[in-house]
């Protein structure tokens, strides 16, 4: 008789059901595991007779086969020892066949049979839930993460023993997680980095607050010391909480990268990613022979900070350009491809000259304006038209750093404005499948960011004075809208669009400043 046995695998973010079939032969102990296994697959067959013997069981000494259907599909991850020794157990009669059949089961075991963490549990039991599956038996360290899918029964187990008990005369303890509990207490959190402790500035932290408001891309440009790096790690703390939905999508991306704590089994932090300009392109996109999420799909909801812009390779500032205006990213291999979310506000720094000191007020620049555009060409002008807000930050003086005496807005003050501004949005796009007015697409811009004939006017002015593309014309009503959500206004007024053109500097074919 072959036993069957639900788990399920994870390719990208998508689960897929897998039925682990074991049949029995007389024949020379073995065990032969096929159905497009990876390394990790294959090496279970140890891990499995040992764990086995040592919970005290008995181990077949025939020829085991064991199947991993669909048959054409590639299978890789740890989380198959479970199923695979519960479908031995099942031949051997240590536990009884009919009463596994409404479970799944995922876990990875030890030589001693206990149970291990595994990657991706979330999006595993989410998977096994849309295939009508009631109930899943995962390593107990596992089971706060998978016990955030409602509608399923989960059950956490320390080691194969616990296991093979359930189904006898000690059943498992079900496992509840709440969701909000873990977002609740997250609104009045205190942050290291903070706006109050930033001097000066008005116009930069405007501009910061205005792209985490609206979800919008950032570009500061400015001499070394002007504060660029501080701001930004203090646009950390600006940032709105968490949806219930951003947070589950976040974890299912944190959990397949294994990079999802312990004690954290939700992620409640929108992502904060600070790239060093070593970093590859596939580092960036993501990839591998079985494709892992890049740091765009880890900056998900959250924020993707290149600091020294310019001294990233080109090669690796130009495949952002895609990501950036699909919100996903898509890696192709030859037998398939994955498909990741890659919604994230792009934050960069850079210097305005190769010596840092272009327009500087108290430092002159040493650069010839041969070095200047080739240092600026490293910029291409695709990438420059898909972020939103392009500002300059001068550097402070010798005065303002040691007589300013003016108190400045915290980090809680401004993200009050920023939440108040989300949740307008919120509101407004509820029918519409986005959050943010970065999100906008052509269509829903014609039907939220109507503007005046005055004001129409007005941008076509700008519009032929700039040279906007049809792409920057998109963007800088989608940033006009969050300023008037900052106000909150329902209309984009005049002030709103002049104020969302005033945030762009411009560079022409000549890579000099408009």
């Amino acid at each position: 008789m072959v036993n069957k046995v639900t788990t399920a695998t994870v390719i990208g973010l998508d689960a897929y059901k897998i039925t682990v079939e074991i049949d029995v032969l007389n024949s020379l102990p073995s065990i032969s595991i096929v159905g497009l296994p990876d390394a990790a697959i294959n090496e279970a067959r140890d891990r499995v007779r040992s764990a086995i013997k040592n919970s005290g069981f008995t181990f077949p000494a025939k020829k085991l086969v064991i199947n991993l259907a669909p048959a054409d599909l590639k299978k890789v991850g740890t989380n198959f020892d479970l199923p695979i020794a519960v479908g031995i157990l099942a031949e051997e009669e240590a536990i009884t066949p009919e009463k596994i059949k409404d479970y799944a089961f995922i876990g990875e075991l030890s030589l001693d049979g206990e149970l291990r963490r595994v990657n991706g549990v979330l999006p595993l039991v989410l998977g096994l839930k849309s295939f009508g599956i009631k109930n899943v038996v995962v390593p107990k360290i596992n089971a706060a993460e998978a016990a955030l899918v409602e509608g399923i029964n989960v059950f956490g187990a320390v080691n194969l023993a616990d296991v093979v008990n359930h189904f006898a005369e000690e059943p498992l303890s079900l496992v509840k997680s709440d969701i909000n509990s873990y977002l609740s207490h997250l609104e009045d959190e205190e942050y290291i980095y903070d706006f109050k402790d930033v001097k000066g500035q008005k116009k930069a932290k405007k501009a910061l607050e205005i792209a985490a408001a609206g979800g919008h891309n950032l570009l500061m440009s400015g001499s070394p010391g002007s504060g660029k790096t501080l701001m930004a790690k203090c646009f950390a703390s600006i940032l709105p909480p968490l949806e219930m939905s951003e947070a589950l999508e976040l974890t299912k991306i944190y959990s397949i990268s294994g990079l999802l704590a312990a004690d954290e089994p939700l992620v409640t932090k929108r992502p904060f990613r600070s790239v060093h300009h070593t970093a590859s392109a596939n580092g960036i996109i993501g990839g591998g022979a079985n494709p892992k999420p890049g740091e765009i799909t880890l900056a998900h909801r959250g924020v993707l900070f290149m600091d020294e812009l310019v001294e990233f390779p080109r090669q690796v500032l130009e495949v952002l350009r895609q990501p950036l205006e699909d919100a996903k990213v898509v890696i192709s291999r030859t037998s398939h491809s994955v498909t990741y979310p890659a919604k994230f506000m792009f934050l960069a720094a850079m210097n305005p000259c190769p010596c840092g000191y272009l327009g500087d007020k108290e430092k002159q620049c040493t650069c010839s304006e041969f070095q200047i555009t080739r240092y600026l060409a490293r910029l291409s002008g695709p990438l420059l038209d898909r972020i939103d807000l392009q500002i300059e930050v001068p550097r402070l003086t010798s005065e303002e750093l040691l007589h300013s005496t003016a108190a400045e807005e915290s980090s809680s003050v401004i993200r009050k404005r920023v939440v108040a501004a989300r949740r307008l949005q919120t509101e407004r796009y509820k029918n519409d499948g986005i959050l943010t007015n970065a999100e906008l697409t052509p269509k829903l811009i014609k039907k939220y960011c109507k503007i005046d004939k005055a004001t129409e006017e007005i941008f076509k002015t700008a519009i032929v004075k700039y040279q906007l593309s049809g792409r920057r014309y998109d963007r800088v009503l989608k940033l006009a809208r969050t300023i008037a959500d900052l106000e909150g206004s329902q209309e984009i007024k005049q002030n709103h669009l002049m104020q969302a053109l005033q945030y762009r500097t411009f560079i022409n074919s000549e890579n000099q400043r408009v």
